[in-house]
């Protein structure tokens, strides 16, 4: 092999972030290394360290052309600093931002000399702009490599060339799929739709990169379809108008960021480069300045807070091995993100082979669709299936460190299974409830060792849902809590912990929320009047849909456990009763507020299910009630929603929730509350506080005293106080 080792001090130059080497005489390597962090990110500062590395190099004789790649050992650039944003204070102040990075980028694409982006890891946003700036990249075929522009997800659009830059190399519907989605591509994806212009093992990726920037810069033949629709005001018309009736179908309107993307890019396809990068530096201003970027951006950073927590100053136990009670949809969910996403081995246990069955098709079944959308081969998908395994006893889990149990909410059945386990285990094993509804302290209550008994509350489907809540009673120790919330990350959950009282934080907040939901019902409003008003306020679905994806009967279990805590206002309408009564679980028997038939139909009939989902409307005559669709969608969501804000303001005062962020996070995470608005607490914040208790006693004078606001909001109204300071 050719010997790329590089030239020794002369051609050898540190500046910050960024480092030279000069390989084989004629090939300048570009090392991008931030000091003092696990992964790179671009800050503002580094603008001028970055244009003298270039100039140096230029100055530097017999280079041939540049690899920019990174120092780190698994991560290209992970995108911009996100800091840089929040320091912001104007529209103006954020364009020029976004102006500096088209400047310093337009160095790169106009320099001299090939360079070509030698890609392992994560490249996303600004990282895949700087990549897309150079004349060419070629990317390792590691999982770990991803390249994406997520800036959708954070209210903003790609602000250093990104919107002009991509539909050019891709294509106008596949920049429009990337920047509009925030999806992150693997390797082979984004070589195959011209993002990249080889995958390689990322041993040999530095060498063809070299390679590729001793052949010169690449000269691409436009794509022929690409040429086609940039000719035609028609096609382009089509597309974009299609791509703004499917944004708007999504968001409902709430998010900016989708329509301005639509706009900058066909700003920059119809009236040439300059008008579109003037036209991205100055949406891009005005995002960062709109209150659902201000939102989101919150989200993230307390996000990362959240990943960098421990739940106690515990060092977390080691764990190999987890069990799982109960092979039911959760059990086999549970499963699944510890084997996939934990690299764990997991024994599941069940009293019946059928139970067993149910949860490793499960997990078969999800990892057959990775492997028939080519993301994982086969043989990966058979190694995780080989570490799930059953039983309809205990053997094995003497070996077990942490059991999960997930069986029926029953507590004479979790404190037999607490005594079992630590009986099989001599005590050594964790065990934590997936319990929705029974506090964790009497679950403990029988036993031996009640410092090891915790909650781990997952929310369904278990792989989907990101959230996790971390409950531990009095007597639980903090390395258990420190260990639970270490198991959670690994399966990819994002873990708050909170206090051990009836329904939690998630469930006691959503418990009003639905309870309002059917009131409103049986006063007369339809069922998908009602859904649609709490979608059209921000929530992915609506109560009664979702009542019937987590099913009925699990939805109104908790109630009474609520009711005997904390008195009536949590007593839900005799309505509820009579729909569980009637045999209706929701989705997963077919039967609740909607029908469900199409799903049950032959594949020949897939088509049905682009049908919007209909009403059962035989429920109307079960309960009694004549739909006439009195009040206005806005009255319906501020009903069902003030109760549920009311609520998570007393489990921040009795400290369910340690504090604000968890609770924002907890509801955005667990139940779908608006991301846009932060969560319940920015909410009230961006209301204002006075404006929450005006509203709530306004409430409470038409519909009852369950509206009237907590003491300490009223406290807060009355000092001018907010729950977040920045």
């Amino acid at each position: 092999m050719t010997d790329y080792s590089p030239r020794e001090m002369q051609g050898e130059i540190a500046k910050g972030a960024f480092r030279l080497e000069v390989h084989s005489q004629t090939v300048g390597v570009i090392y991008i290394d931030v000091p003092n962090e696990k992964v790179n990110t671009l800050k503002a500062e580094f603008a001028q360290q970055f244009l003298s590395i270039l100039q140096q190099a230029q100055s530097t004789s017999g280079l041939k052309g540049l690899v920019i790649t990174s120092g780190k050992k698994d991560s290209f650039i992970a995108g911009a600093d996100i800091s840089m944003i929040a320091n912001c204070t104007s529209k103006e102040e954020a364009s020029e931002l976004s102006r500096e990075g088209h400047i310093l980028f337009d160095k790169l694409e106009n320099y001299p000399l090939p360079i070509i982006a030698a890609i392992h890891g994560a490249c996303l946003g600004g990282g895949l702009e700087l990549a897309l700036a150079c004349h060419a990249r070629v990317c390792s075929n590691d999982d770990k490599t991803r390249l994406g522009l997520p800036e959708v997800q954070l209210g903003l659009l790609p602000g250093s060339g990104g919107t002009q830059r991509l539909p050019k190399l891709v294509g106008i519907p596949s920049a429009l799929d990337m920047m509009l989605t925030g999806k992150q591509l693997r390797a082979k994806q984004a070589q195959k739709i011209g993002l990249v212009d080889d995958v390689v093992p990322e041993t040999i990726l530095l060498d063809v990169a070299i390679q590729m920037a001793k052949k010169g810069k690449i000269q691409r033949a436009p794509i022929h379809w690409q040429q086609r629709l940039l000719s035609s005001r028609l096609l382009r018309n089509k597309v974009f108008s299609t791509a703004k009736q499917t944004v708007m179908r999504k968001t409902k309107g709430h998010y900016p960021a989708p329509e301005k993307i639509i706009q900058v890019v066909r700003t920059g396809v119809e009236k040439g480069a300059k008008a579109g990068y003037d036209a991205e530096a100055k949406a891009f201003g005005e995002l960062v300045m709109t209150p659902q970027s201000a939102a989101l951006r919150s989200l993230f950073f307390a996000t990362t807070s959240l990943k960098n927590e421990t739940g106690s100053a515990a060092v977390p136990a080691k764990f190999k091995q987890i069990g799982v009670l109960g092979g039911g949809l959760m059990g086999g969910g549970i499963a699944y993100v510890t084997a996939m996403r934990g690299d764990l081995a997991v024994r599941i246990k069940d009293i019946n082979e059928s139970g067993v069955a149910q949860a490793l098709r499960y997990s078969w079944d999800r990892l057959t669709q990775r492997v028939n959308k080519r993301r994982m081969p086969a043989r990966e998908r058979d190694a995780v299936m080989a570490k799930i395994s059953g039983t309809l006893d205990y053997q094995g889990f003497e070996h077990t460190d942490i059991v999960v149990e997930a069986v029926f909410e029953d507590l004479a059945l979790k404190q037999k299974m607490v005594t079992e386990i630590q009986d099989v285990t001599k005590g050594h094993a964790i065990f934590a409830s997936n319990t929705s509804s029974l506090p964790i302290n009497q679950i403990a209550e029988k036993a031996k060792h009640p410092e090891k008994v915790i909650g781990l509350h997952y929310f369904s489907p278990v792989d989907k849902m990101p959230l996790v809540e971390v409950i531990p009673h009095q007597q639980t120790d903090a390395q258990t809590i420190a260990t639970a919330v270490a198991l959670a990350k690994k399966q990819g959950k994002t873990a708050i912990v909170v206090g051990d009282d009836a329904g939690f934080y998630v469930n006691r907040i959503l418990a009003p929320y639905l309870c309002e939901a059917a009131e409103c019902l049986m006063h007369g409003e339809s069922i998908e009047h009602i859904d649609s008003a709490l979608v059209d306020f921000g929530f992915p679905v609506g109560p009664f849909n979702l009542l019937d994806e987590v099913g009925i009967d699990v939805g109104t279990k908790i109630l009474p456990i609520l009711v005997e805590r904390f008195g009536e206002r949590f007593m839900a309408p005799e309505l509820l009763d009579k729909v569980n009564k009637d045999g209706r679980k929701g989705k997963k028997n077919g039967k609740g507020f909607y029908l469900y038939e199409h799903q049950a139909s032959s594949k020949l009939f897939f088509w049905k299910k682009a049908h919007k989902r209909q009403v059962d409307k035989s429920l109307y005559s079960l309960v009694g009630i004549h739909p006439q669709n009195h009040l206005s969608k806005i009255d319906i969501a501020e009903r069902c929603v003030m109760l549920m804000l009311n609520e998570a303001v007393r489990c921040l005062d009795e400290k369910i929730i340690q504090n604000a962020r968890d609770g924002d996070i907890g509801a955005v995470f667990g139940i779908g509350f608006p991301p846009f608005f932060g969560g319940p607490f920015r909410y009230m914040d961006s209301l204002g506080i006075q404006k929450t208790v005006d509203t709530m006693n306004n409430l409470a004078e038409k519909y009852g005293e369950k509206f009237r606001p907590c003491d300490r909001l009223c406290q807060m109204a009355q000092n001018n106080e907010q729950f977040f300071s920045e």
